[in-house]
């Protein structure tokens, strides 16, 4: 299969196909006759496997060292184990984030809804954010 076929079957971009076999995680068979890159079975298969690690949090360079593993006939079960893991503790931190600055955004809309505008001065560029900094100074 060409690059727009792979993509049409999997529903993503031929830019995806080509990114992927840009950077070295899928090898298709280059065409001798007329240099066009063919995909087989193979390689929509490890296709198949990146976008569900990716789906999944997985980097590219998680991938790429899951792939390595088993490209040597080696089991990835215990990295994609660890991997998950990490991942996932990662993404309890950034939710965790994520959920302190939607608190201080609802603050920051609920006072700056009671509060009047003000043109800007020398001193002031926008008196709403100057002024839930200085009350927020010391929660950053």
């Amino acid at each position: 299969m060409r690059v727009s076929e792979v993509a049409k079957s999997l529903s993503i971009t031929p830019d995806t196909v080509r990114f992927y076999t840009r950077i070295k995680l899928l090898s298709p068979r280059i065409d001798p006759k007329n240099g066009y890159k063919n995909y087989g079975l193979d390689e929509i298969h490890r296709l198949k496997f990146i976008l569900a690690a990716r789906s999944l949090g997985f980097s590219v360079e998680d991938i790429r060292e899951i792939l390595s593993r088993t490209d040597q006939h080696h089991s990835a079960c215990g990295l994609v184990r660890d991997l998950i893991n990490k991942r996932l503790q990662e993404t309890e931190e950034r939710f965790r984030d994520m959920v302190a600055l939607r608190n201080r955004m609802i603050a920051a809309a609920n006072a700056w809804n009671q509060m009047e505008d003000q043109p800007p001065t020398n001193e002031s560029i926008c008196h709403l954010i100057e002024s839930f900094a200085e009350v927020d100074d010391g929660k950053q």
